[in-house]
């Protein structure tokens, strides 16, 4: 028998979905989160679930993980010390940059400039040039490059990057100079700019490939050890990572890019959420991510996520496809604090993470945190995961006590001070995805997930007005459920920089026909055979003059029929408009291409609820108390399990399963879809 594993790393829990891939048949878990190692909690958890499945390891065919290692090497300015080799008269590139400073006007009196991913005392400039037509203008001088090389022996470094001018065109001298690198280092990974990103614009190529150097040996040695800790556990099948686009690819191929993994973690709850989606037959869905730490959102559109061009890890931008996925650090571990200097309460962004976590845990927390707030307002049980992780309520209240004594207000209104400030930081991160984009917020149904999302939705709903809010089935390791059910993924793009009157649509097809085959091969090498791969293609698309351009989709069978560059003109201006308002009436200009090949993911059936009526009263676990719009509210728990397809359930309550509990307001109902979804709405809505 074949099985599935999706894992999903948070900075609380990680989060399990076993999946028999024959029957459908699931089984779902949570463990502690171990930061000093996060391989020690994927690999109890792996130890766990199968336990309570009743298999063995050996009996997992696929082992799909989404991942924030990368994420937090970033952050927390823990990447490999990286040396940089550049083409002579470009030692600067990467202290030049670009002009763009982030956050407005103001901004060029305060912001400090980030610190180059590569020291300029690590960089060094060796011969050989290349034209902007590929053409060798000067040859690489070996005993300059031995030379320049051993300059940088004593440096101490971790990896090596070389990004040499318009070798996205033509990568031999990259080759030559990484044959003599590997040579003088052989022990540090070595990072060619043509591989990692043959496109266009010397500045973005080198600070993505910088990038991966940057986060490849921790991700290297995270990667290998998670590797050798399941084999010897007998887990012998195929072992995959969730990139920051969405898609699957290799372990090994992971190690190599791991730059493709930035956004990992966060891509996996937009995964899982689209496949919730096509379940409840819902188009349009703005995402809410809660965990321990931070908050995730983004925006589905007609079934399908926005992607980015590039991915964003604080004040690192790099050009990797990503979600276009926005964070905010307004956890269930978000620490609340109320500063001296402006006596204001403050929510986030420094968390409690998994240890000590919230006060209510009983590790030894004693900051107020979000988890605290709710437990305090009776948002909570008494107990998490199943009745197995029991609450310290009197911990809670002597937490949150401390901010309604700094504020001078009542426990209950210090508590549901936390809590509007954490939705409002939610709310704000919503409006960049929606608001910012063009988009109509009412227009959406609001999808709330991770160990938190489903207590935040309905009010944050309520604030976007977007309805309905929909509360999945196990939103707790929703996760893992997009790691276990996403598709395998490789791209594969050209720089083209033609405008649409100097070329024709017969050698954009063949473009696309030469790209087509290697994202076919790729995927073969994973494992996927032909006839279960989908290609697609973009092409970067601006008018002659422009400095960025516009993603747009390409079918390759416009251009072989030969109205291709006619359907791109209109469909770009199109979007432009739609975009920024106006057109210009000038030369479009491509300025490159790219081929996508997706394999097929794992069909994971939904289960089909047994109907029910609209009385939920066969759910009723006890009566309730909770603090509600300033008063306390008689309210009921329900316990989910119960719940039948057709149940009406009123607000104010509590839904309680294994790995998350709902909040439904007051004058609100959430009623049971036929696979177990509740659909939040406003009474006079419902």
């Amino acid at each position: 028998m074949a099985y599935r594993l999706g894992v999903d790393v948070g900075g609380t829990f990680t989060d399990l979905l076993l999946i028999h891939e024959e029957t459908g048949k699931t089984w779902r878990d949570k463990v502690p989160s171990t930061p000093q190692d996060p391989s020690i909690a994927v690999v109890n958890g792996t130890k766990a679930i199968t336990a309570t499945a009743g298999i063995a390891p050996s009996e997992i065919t696929q082992f799909l993980h989404g991942t924030t290692v990368a994420t937090n090497a970033v952050l927390e300015g823990k990447g490999a010390k990286t040396g940089l080799i550049v083409t002579n008269g470009y030692r600067q590139i990467l202290q030049v940059a670009r002009s763009l400073v982030p956050g407005g006007l103001a901004a060029w009196i305060v912001w400090p400039k980030p610190e180059p991913l590569a020291a300029l005392e690590n960089t060094v400039e060796v011969s050989g040039r290349l034209d902007g037509q590929g053409h060798e203008v000067s040859p690489v001088d070996a005993a300059q490059v031995r030379q320049a090389l051993e300059n940088l022996k004593g440096q101490g470094l971790e990896a090596l990057t070389i990004c040499l001018m318009n070798s996205y065109l033509d990568g031999r001298h990259e080759l030559e100079i990484a044959s003599i690198a590997r040579d003088i280092f052989p022990d540090i990974p070595v990072s060619l700019s043509h591989e990692i990103l043959p496109e266009m614009q010397e500045y973005e190529r080198a600070l993505t490939s910088v990038a991966n150097s940057l986060v490849r040996p921790v991700m290297a040695m995270y990667v290998s050890n998670l590797r050798r800790e399941l084999r010897a556990l007998g887990m012998a099948g195929r072992m995959n990572l969730l990139r920051s686009d969405g898609g699957l690819m290799g372990s090994e191929k992971a190690e190599n890019a791991p730059v493709n993994l930035l956004m990992s973690g966060p891509a996996g709850g937009v995964t899982g959420a689209l496949w919730v989606s096509r379940k409840a037959k819902l188009d349009n869905i703005l995402t809410l991510d809660v965990g321990g730490t931070s908050t995730d959102v983004a925006l589905i559109e007609n079934g399908a996520p926005r992607l980015r061009r590039e991915t964003s890890v604080g004040h690192l931008t790099v050009r990797a496809s990503s979600l276009d996925v926005k964070t905010v650090g307004a956890g269930g571990g978000s620490i609340a604090h109320v500063p001296e200097l402006t006596g204001a309460l403050r929510v986030g962004p420094e968390s409690a993470g998994a240890v000590p976590g919230p006060a209510c845990y009983g590790k030894g927390g004693e900051h107020p945190t979000v988890t605290d707030a709710h437990v305090v307002l009776g948002n909570l049980p008494g107990a998490l995961l199943g009745g197995s992780f029991k609450l310290d309520r009197d911990a809670a209240t002597q937490a949150v006590q401390t901010i309604a004594d700094a504020l001078s207000v009542t426990l209950e209104e210090a508590a549901q001070g936390i809590i509007d400030i954490a939705n409002e930081n939610i709310y704000g991160a919503l409006r960049l995805v929606s608001v910012q984009q063009g988009y109509d917020p009412r227009d959406f149904a609001l999808m709330g997930f991770g160990g938190a999302g489903s207590l935040h939705s309905n009010a944050v709903g309520k604030l976007m007005g977007s309805y309905p809010v929909i509360i999945p089935v196990s939103p707790g390791v929703l996760c893992a459920t997009g790691d276990a059910t996403t598709q395998m993924r490789y791209e594969h793009a050209r720089s083209f920089n033609k405008g649409i009157s100097k070329t024709s649509d017969a050698e954009v097809a063949k473009w696309l026909a030469e790209m087509k085959e290697i994202v076919h091969r790729e995927l073969e090498d994973e494992g996927v055979a032909r006839n279960d791969q989908i290609v697609t293609f973009e092409a970067g698309v601006r008018y002659m003059g422009q400095g960025f351009e516009v993603d747009m989709e390409l079918a390759l069978p416009d251009f072989e029929a030969g109205i291709g560059t006619a359907v791109l003109k209109d469909a770009f201006d199109a979007e432009h408009k739609r975009l920024f308002t106006f057109n210009l009436d000038v030369e479009h200009e491509i300025v490159n291409l790219r081929a996508v090949a997706l394999g097929q993911g794992a069909e994971m059936p939904a289960s089909a609820l047994a109907d029910g009526n609209s009385d939920p009263s066969a759910a009723v676990v006890s009566d309730h108390e909770m603090w509600v719009e300033g008063e306390k509210c008689p309210a009921k728990i329900y316990d989910r399990t119960k719940l039948r397809a057709g149940n009406n359930v009123p607000g104010p309550c509590i839904v309680c399963e294994m790995d998350s509990t709902a909040v439904i307001l007051p004058g609100h109902v959430g009623t049971v879809d036929a696979f177990g979804n509740i659909h939040i709405n406003p009474v006079n809505a419902a």
